[in-house]
């Protein structure tokens, strides 16, 4: 299905709306809480998103964590062109399109901060003077050193999106986690085989898929940990040599996200 462009004199969104998961609002109205501008208005949109809206002069742009969102200021002869995409690759096509692609550089990309609301002036370029307010704000420290206390909040929280999620989904949709069987992987995987025994659906529609390289020692990880539960069969081990590897293919598919930002989506997908 074809991105739907918005396209303005100055601006050019291509980001895909049907790429958004949220859960307590439209697509509309959340564009609506960004374009005040205003964090605490922001804060109230639940879920993964990335969102651009444009008011007079002013471009604003969030996300969450899980979902790129790039920018880049082309120059022409009307003024600047500001183009807003989730790939590089995407913007460079569009303006191959526009003949402006001479004007490219990856590196003039910019990726709007996780978190914050941005606010760009299109009114010059090449450089935008973007303007960032933090939207999410958690309070840290706020928990004594007890680990079952930490833990209860820590997964509590979890559980709480996944439920939301579940929602958002037909209740027969195949669920894959991405398991490592670690604390974050296992805790996903756990939170989401009790919901599901919660609402009276089969967990048999979830799945733990782990990659194991060279007979590497995640699956065994993996498969130690749901035995020890009794859900080995739950495990869905996809087996691979190094050589099947492609590192150039990797950078591509990811672009230059900072690691931090890969482990969050890779995390965003599970759940």
């Amino acid at each position: 299905m074809p991105k739907v462009v918005q396209k303005l004199d100055d601006f050019v969104n291509l980001i895909d709306p049907d790429q958004n998961q949220i859960f307590n609002m439209s697509n509309e109205e959340a564009e609506k809480l960004i374009a005040t501008g205003d964090p605490d208005e922001v804060r109230k949109i639940e879920g993964n998103f990335a969102i651009v809206t444009k008011r007079n002069q002013q471009v604003y742009m969030a996300r969450s964590i899980g979902r790129p969102l790039r920018y880049f200021m082309a120059k022409q002869v009307a003024g600047p062109l500001l183009i807003v995409a989730d790939r590089i690759d995407d913007i460079y096509e569009y303006l191959k399109k526009l003949d402006l692609h001479h004007q490219f550089r990856p590196d003039y990309t910019r990726m709007v901060p996780a978190h914050y609301v941005t606010r760009l002036d299109v009114v010059g370029c090449p450089d935008p003077n973007p303007d960032h307010k933090r939207f999410f704000t958690p309070v840290k420290n706020t928990l004594n050193s007890d680990l079952n206390v930490i833990g209860e909040a820590y997964v509590g929280a979890m559980t709480k999106e996944c439920e939301k999620w579940l929602d958002s989904i037909p209740k027969d949709e195949p669920i894959g986690v991405l398991f490592s069987g670690g604390i974050d992987s296992g805790s996903v995987f756990l939170s989401l085989y009790d919901l599901l025994l919660k609402r009276g659906e089969s967990p048999s529609r979830l799945k733990a898929f782990t990659l194991s390289i060279n007979n590497g020692p995640d699956a065994q990880q993996a498969f130690e940990f749901l035995d020890k539960l009794g859900l080995s069969m739950f495990l869905e081990v996809m087996e691979g040599e190094l050589s099947d590897l492609d590192y150039k293919e990797t950078i591509r598919t990811i672009e230059d996200y900072k690691q931090r930002d890969v482990e969050a989506a890779t995390m965003a997908l599970t759940i």
